[in-house]
């Protein structure tokens, strides 16, 4: 792609062609300024973003997705919390997932909150699970995906 259309994409005069067929995403995430970030990088893919960990799950359920990215804190109080609260957390989800083998077999999940610890707990669940999943803190989320899936 020439620096013309790389510039005229980024300014939203051309639409993003990756080269790849559409892929389909879910979320886990309740920072909009994120689900913002994740909106335009899978813009053209079929994307479902919740903070609930209950419509998370009916999501998981009723859909196949290719990839899976979940955050860990998803309320205020989780941020700088000395206690884990893993029922309203992203390590619900993992442990839903973890436990339900037949849901998402093939997806690729990715952690990617800045809680290192309450993510690391959901990668070590999902992993004894059998499931592929790694943690990747959102800040380097970008350069990881651009290995995964050129945009």
């Amino acid at each position: 792609m020439s620096l013309f259309e790389r510039l005229k994409e980024k300014l939203g005069f051309a639409p993003p062609d990756s080269g790849r067929a559409p892929i389909r995403i879910f979320v886990l995430e309740d920072d909009e300024r994120r689900c913002a970030w994740f909106e335009k990088r899978f813009k053209g893919d079929t994307l479902h973003i919740s903070c609930d960990i209950d419509e998370a799950k009916r999501l998981l359920e009723a859909n196949v997705y290719d990839s899976i990215f979940l955050d860990h804190d998803l309320i205020p109080e989780h941020y700088h919390s000395e206690t884990t609260d893993d029922e309203r957390t992203g390590y619900a989800i993992a442990a839903f997932l973890a436990s339900r083998p037949e849901l998402q077999r093939a997806a690729t999940i990715l952690v990617h909150s800045f809680n290192a610890e309450g993510a690391l707990r959901m990668v070590e669940e999902l992993r004894r699970s059998g499931r592929a999943a790694d943690y990747v803190p959102f800040h380097f989320l970008e350069d990881r995906l651009k290995r995964m899936w050129a945009r």
